[in-house]
């Protein structure tokens, strides 16, 4: 026992006389997951134009980043708490979910906004005017039902109109799927999906076609511009890797200050990373949406931690976005 503290002595010993500290010996190394869409231009840049690689030299390190796609919060957050992922990413709900379940043990926390855009709910069904008119014969197509940012969405103004009691109301007709899928069977009709709770750029497509309407705006809901996505991280990987988080962040904040300084790029980035098929224009119209906001800073994610917790669905009520947020994200405003 001797001999081994006296080898992890040496070892500290010549990690300090090396200039490197203990908890620096495992950094250099992230993985990161997406999901589909323009709400994740942010990380399109960032990949595109290798910023964490650029801001981790600034840190003395080479950065290894390991990218991922995972359609749904909820294999999003299975992989963040297995530890196959560093990095998740989602809407604010699913965030909140896990930083309520993780308190005081895991500690999940946001790292950034990803942008603030909204989510609008469309119907191929022409009977369909508001969430009123859906019924059993409706399927509506969310990534993840019951639980992603466009189901807790529903369920917010779901209770609004029926009460706190039937917020759920709508979740027996929720489906799992992919925005891509999801959008391609609203469109061509005639598959059970005649509702789809979608994102940019797919809403956008979608409503191009005639046979295709919108019911709601998430920013109806939640009372104007507010985040989409965030990402989000464990404790353990924050203050384990200060270097790479520090890199992370400002690669981030570097991403947001590119696209904003030229958009009409941004979105020939966008077509590039995603390898999509859209049409430039297209993607350009949807990146230069006045409602559409790229930023790091959260917006009205409070408002989603309130009803949450006025619906049952989190226990621990956040005082402020500082309690979900590491304190990184305090240098921007924030709400």
């Amino acid at each position: 026992m001797k001999r081994l503290h006296q080898t992890l002595a040496g070892v500290l010993a010549l990690a300090t006389l090396g200039g490197i500290s203990p908890s620096a010996l495992a950094e250099g190394k992230i993985s990161i997951a997406q999901q589909f869409g323009i709400g994740y231009l942010i990380l399109d840049v960032v990949r595109d134009q290798q910023l964490i690689e650029k801001e981790g030299k600034k840190e003395g390190l080479d950065i290894q980043v390991e990218w991922r796609t995972i359609s749904g919060a909820t294999g999003m957050n299975e992989a963040l708490l297995s530890g196959a992922l560093d990095v998740a990413s989602a809407g604010v709900p699913p965030l909140l979910t896990l930083w309520d379940r993780t308190k005081d043990r895991q500690n999940v926390k946001a790292i950034a906004s990803l942008g603030s855009m909204p989510n609008y709910l469309l119907s191929n069904n022409p009977a369909v005017k508001s969430i009123k008119d859906l019924s059993d014969k409706d399927r509506i197509a969310v990534p993840a039902a019951g639980v992603g940012f466009q189901s807790r969405t529903l369920q917010i103004e779901t209770a609004k109109l029926y009460g706190d009691a039937d917020f759920k109301r709508f979740d027996n007709i929720s489906v799992s799927l992919p925005h891509p899928d999801a959008s391609a069977a609203l469109i061509a009709g005639g598959s059970e999906i005649t509702t789809h709770f979608s994102s940019p750029p797919f809403q956008y497509q979608a409503l191009e076609h005639s046979n295709v309407h919108k019911i709601l705006s998430s920013y109806d809901v939640l009372g104007g511009q507010a985040t989409f996505n965030v990402l989000y991280t464990t404790q353990k990987f924050h203050d384990e890797n200060p270097k790479t988080y520090k890199a992370f962040y400002r690669a981030l904040s570097d991403a947001a200050k590119i696209i904003n300084a030229d958009k009409n790029a941004a979105a020939e980035t966008y077509i590039r990373v995603e390898k999509s098929r859209l049409p430039l224009p297209l993607v350009q119209k949807i990146v230069n949406d006045p409602e559409i906001s790229f930023t790091i800073s959260p917006e009205r994610t409070g408002v989603y931690a309130e009803k949450l917790h006025e619906l049952g669905v989190l226990k621990n009520k956040a005082a402020s976005w500082k309690d979900y947020f590491f304190d990184e994200a305090w240098e921007n405003p924030g709400s």
